[in-house]
């Protein structure tokens, strides 16, 4: 090998392959040889075992898209076998197996057993990142639930007389709600290393809205409620103003005020004046309900779960379903994470100028202790959990 890299082929016909080998010889400790299992066996494949076999340095192969439909995994093991090599590790960028790069560099110990305490600091040092990774999602997560959970809009009864201005009031408060949504993805996307248009939330089934339409779809906000112990009270709004459909939402004063009065008071007494002197006053106030504040974490927690599992080489844009929301069953459990997250949101309604991206907007130190508790009760990602 060291007279071949001495020719003269190593600086002409050979020179990108020279510079892998001489690399290999002069530096490193070993060599990961990545292999694409949806190629067959191919006698050039088997010739560069062959010469990396040569440089009497460790080879660990790697076997990529092995989640592929098209992949050749059994006749690759077959042939890294036959040519003695029978360690090997399987990490498929595309699809990532939770824990997977853990997994390699655990592998890979074996191999180098003179750098196993590296590679064993290594493994705890992705570990640590993944988790922190997790928790910082969460944040994400909880300091918008907290933004809409504070939202809230007022208009004067005069105005809210008027039938259009209605529908606009509305329309205005719920592209509000959306306008979050898609802050709370982007600030995802980021914090995972991913670009915007990167991910899509997928739609729910049987329905053609994008999904921060789903948040106001009147028959998942009933669901919702349901599994949120509600009942009837979600809704109660609903059709309480001709030709306004306030599903997801709490409208503060005449006769939908009682239908808002329990809301308010899991949020202290602080809302429930407010919705009191808003009726004498003549004030209509929108605010977000708990079923819609479920189907927002439902949602950006999903997302955040797939990111944590998405490989950076998939070329697909992400589509993410929902599974807490099946469309057969109105009774779904809902996670007790999540519940409680949903209930411990209850002081944002009474500061409305926790909501960020607003006038006057105050993130003070009780927002900041109520976003960490909220994202303390959001569930983790069960392998991460377990893997970690």
């Amino acid at each position: 090998m060291r007279a071949f890299l001495a020719g003269p082929e190593a600086r002409a016909a050979f020179e990108q392959e020279a510079k892998v080998l001489r690399a290999l010889l002069e530096q490193a400790d070993c060599a990961m040889l990545v292999i694409d299992t949806r190629q067959p066996v191919l006698p050039k494949y088997r010739a560069e075992i062959e010469i990396l076999a040569a440089c009497a340095k460790p080879v660990m192969p790697v076997l990529n898209f092995v989640r592929d439909g098209a992949a050749r995994v059994a006749d690759w093991h077959r042939a890294l076998q036959e040519s003695g090599l029978h360690a090997r590790a399987e990490f498929d960028v595309v699809a990532p197996f939770n824990g997977s790069e853990r997994e390699l560099y655990t592998d890979l110990a074996s191999l180098l057993p003179q750098r196993r305490a590296q590679l064993a600091d290594l493994v705890d040092a992705l570990a640590l990142q993944a988790r922190e990774r997790r928790q910082a999602a969460a944040r994400v997560v909880a300091s918008h639930l907290v933004d809409v959970a504070a939202m809230r809009r007022a208009l004067p009864a005069d105005e809210f007389a008027d039938a259009l201005r209605q529908k606009a009031f509305v329309r205005a408060f719920q592209d509000d709600v959306r306008g979050h949504a898609r802050h709370a993805v982007s600030e995802l996307l980021a914090l995972f290393g991913f670009r915007e248009g990167d991910a899509e939330l997928a739609e729910l089934p049987a329905l053609a809205e994008r999904w921060e339409d789903d948040l106001f779809n009147p028959e998942l906000l009933k669901r919702a409620g349901t599994r949120l112990g509600l009942g009837a009270m979600i809704g109660a709004g609903v059709g309480a103003v001709a030709d306004v459909a306030l599903a997801g939402l709490s409208l503060g004063a005449a006769t939908t005020l009682g239908a808002t009065v329990g809301g308010a008071l899991s949020g202290g007494w602080r809302p429930l004046w407010r919705k009191a002197k808003n009726r004498l006053d003549g004030v209509q106030e929108l605010t977000a309900d708990d079923a819609l504040l479920l189907l927002l974490a439902e949602h950006l927690s999903a997302l955040a779960t797939a990111l944590a599992r998405r490989g950076h080489a998939a070329q697909q844009r992400l589509r993410v379903g929902t599974v807490a929301l099946p469309t057969d069953a109105v009774g779904a459990p809902v996670s007790e994470g999540v519940l409680r997250a949903v209930q411990a949101l209850a002081p944002a309604r009474g500061h409305p100028k926790w909501e960020r991206r607003q006038r006057g907007a105050r993130d003070d130190d009780e927002r900041t202790e109520l976003v960490e508790r909220v994202a303390r009760l959001l569930p983790p990602d069960p392998e991460e959990d377990e893997a970690s």
